[in-house]
């Protein structure tokens, strides 16, 4: 952006109303606190083993078993 550009867009800033100027205050901060804040990537991968310790000591067949069972009543 230019000086010139710059400066143009900083006098319809203040030909603003407070209440106008606040609500862009507030979308140019969240503006730039997502540009600012990293965005690590996700994998499905990152799960692999969460709440192993809930199916501890449980055979998974008679787990399956005992649920299929349940479906027909």
């Amino acid at each position: 952006m230019s000086t010139t550009d710059y400066y143009e867009v900083l006098s319809r800033v203040h030909r603003l109303t407070s209440a106008e100027q606040l609500r862009l205050l507030e979308e140019l901060a969240s503006l730039v606190q997502l540009k600012a804040l990293p965005h690590p990537r996700r994998s499905v991968l990152d799960l692999q083993g969460l709440g192993k310790e809930v199916w501890y000591n449980i055979d998974a067949q008679a787990y399956v078993d005992q649920e299929r069972a349940s479906w027909n009543g």
